[in-house]
């Protein structure tokens, strides 16, 4: 339309019925546009929608040691961590100290570098262990690639999940509607004494 005063930009929009609406209005002179301002706020409330839909939520999931853990626990433990990252999640590791176990936090750390070494195909190091109070903490986060195919792995389950479900309502309506029938033929005697008769 060009620079119009703004009487003529509302004289404009009222013959087509439409709402004159500011879009940069820091700009020399201030640009309008013509539009359905209800249905744009429609649309971007749908697309916003969408997006937080198709938004990843970072899950940080924690385990919890101790320094001197036994080798069976330490490895259901690790089989944790190692189930937590193949879902695409970050993992927490922390290693309490108690008592005396404070004054030996290299305990702690070897236990850490010991089980980074182990997931090293599934993930790295996000945060290094750090001593916080009793605690020694570090972060691990998954490789992309395992990221990825989490997230492809639990897209496609959604899917085959509702696939099942209808094939197995289906079969169900067939063995019903023959169960039906068999009724209707051969077993009226059952019938009759339903009825009362």
């Amino acid at each position: 339309m060009g620079i119009v005063p703004l009487e003529r930009a509302l004289q404009l929009a009222a013959d087509v019925d439409l709402d004159l609406v500011e879009v940069a209005p820091m700009a020399r002179p201030p640009v309008c546009k013509l539009m359905d301002f209800g249905k744009f706020k429609y649309e971007s409330a749908l697309k916003a929608r969408e997006a937080r839909r198709n938004q990843q939520q970072t899950v940080i999931k924690e385990m919890k040691l101790r320094p001197k853990i036994d080798p069976h626990d330490y490895e259901t433990k690790k089989g944790h961590v190692v189930r937590f990252l193949k879902a695409g999640d970050k993992v927490k590791v922390t290693i309490m100290f108690r008592g005396r176990e404070q004054s030996r936090p290299e305990l702690g750390y070897r236990l850490l570098r010991r089980l980074e070494s182990e997931i090293t195909e599934l993930g790295y190091v996000e945060a290094a262990p750090k001593q916080d109070g009793r605690n020694m903490i570090m972060v691990l986060a998954p490789h992309r690639a395992v990221k990825a195919s989490a997230v492809a792995a639990t897209a496609s389950r959604g899917a085959p999940r509702d696939r099942v479900a209808d094939e197995s309502a289906a079969p169900a309506a067939g063995e019903t509607a023959a169960a039906g029938e068999t009724a209707a033929a051969g077993e009226t005697g059952a019938v009759a004494d339903n009825t009362g008769e």
